[in-house]
């Protein structure tokens, strides 16, 4: 008998034909010649044992992000996020500086594409600028997230190793959590009229594997790993650098920490 393509297997694989680079089995992409070379790949094996047991972390590094947008790509296909600029679990923002310190912040399809220097050049073609950078966003998981108590039927949760989820099942679409996060992280599924966020691709962590755009990113700019491990990446990097959180005057203790933070980013 034939079997049965699923919507999930269908959207993935139309997905491939329009933005390439990306093939997935089961949970994990495979690399393809053309998106980053396989040295530059982290290792994508986290410590199965006892996973209930970690307390995760996700550190972004400004000054190492090139804004390849290969993050925002692997996120779509491998949590089956709609392909449309509007939706997203993680995206990536230009911030230009000028002369006279002015802020500008523009995202272009998200950073799926990449920043191309033509647009950069007309799009700020008048301005003085002094110097540009990267900022990678998603879901801080937050340890006192407003979106949780909010919701008035228990669809938003969290996990007890800290990753904060979306009951599919459970959740009504009231948006509710949507207008709680003030991190602009979450955003109501098209499709199924439900809240969809990122979850650290919760899927592949609680199986060892990294989560998706920490895998394919080319330079290194995204970590993950348990802050109880003291001799884990994360832990490194917390003893070597200075660390910031977006938005600290709210009060959500973020669990997304970001290496190289400038004044304006928010």
């Amino acid at each position: 008998m034939k079997k049965k393509t699923s919507r999930r297997d269908f959207i993935k694989t139309g997905g491939m034909g329009l933005l390439g680079g990306i093939v997935v089995y089961g949970s994990t992409p495979t690399l393809l010649r053309g998106l980053v070379s396989a040295d530059a790949v982290q290792e994508v094996r986290l410590d199965e044992s006892n996973w209930k047991e970690h307390y995760w972390r996700f550190i972004v590094d400004i000054k190492k992000c090139i804004g390849c947008g290969r993050c925002v790509k692997a996120c779509k296909l491998e949590n089956d996020v709609p392909l449309e600029p509007e939706y997203n679990r993680t995206w990536v923002e230009r911030y230009v500086v000028s002369e006279s310190e002015e802020i500008f912040v523009d995202s272009p399809n998200a950073g799926i594409d990449g920043f191309a220097a033509e647009y950069m050049n007309t799009k700020y073609k008048n301005l003085n600028i002094r110097k540009n950078f990267f900022v990678p966003k998603l879901c801080n998981q937050c340890d006192k997230p407003p979106c949780v108590p909010v919701c008035p039927v228990g669809a938003t949760y969290s996990t007890n190793e800290g990753i904060v989820l979306v009951d599919r099942k459970a959740c009504i679409g009231c948006r509710y959590c949507i207008q709680a996060c003030p991190y602009g992280a979450r955003f109501l599924d098209p499709r199924l009229k439900v809240v969809d966020k990122c979850t650290w691709c919760y899927h592949r962590i609680t199986k060892g594997l990294l989560p998706a755009c920490v895998e394919v990113c080319p330079v290194g700019a995204r970590v993950f790993g348990d802050i109880r491990d003291p001799e884990g990446q994360v832990s490194k990097i917390l003893k070597e650098e200075t660390i910031g959180i977006l938005k600290p005057e709210i009060g959500c203790e973020n669990k997304v920490y970001y290496v190289g933070l400038e004044k304006g980013v928010r």
